[in-house]
């Protein structure tokens, strides 16, 4: 059974910074592609930064292009979103997702796996 677990969400002022943790079992994490997605509140979840089976592909949303960092730990199944410079348009709840394949187009019906989210939430 896989299980996908956000963590690191929480309340923070605009410009500030977080860190959102994603661990995954019951897969091969080196074999799969992962992303971020949000959820802004009445909105559709959408895809915020996706990174490939290798770390060597990784895919921004224009919004958060130069504030946002994804990376991947495969040794320890774990990735990993740095946010900086947080704006309260960021606010949402943030899902943590795998696709089975080794690379993802990023897209919400191409994602295998989810977490149960994480909310962050920036104040202005």
């Amino acid at each position: 059974q896989v299980q996908v677990v956000e963590s690191g969400g929480g309340l923070v002022q605009a410009g500030g910074s977080l860190r959102l943790s994603c661990t995954i079992s019951g897969l091969t994490f080196a074999d799969t592609a992962m992303g971020w997605f949000r959820q802004a509140p009445g909105k559709e979840r959408q895809g915020v930064s996706c990174i490939n089976w290798n770390g060597q592909y990784k895919y921004y949303t224009d919004s958060v292009k130069g504030r946002f960092y994804i990376s991947r730990d495969n040794a320890n199944n774990m990735m990993y979103l740095e946010m900086d410079n947080l704006k309260p348009e960021d606010t949402g709840t943030y899902y943590c997702a795998a696709d089975r394949r080794t690379w993802t187009d990023c897209k919400t019906a191409s994602m295998d796996y989810w977490g149960k989210g994480t909310l962050v939430t920036i104040s202005s």
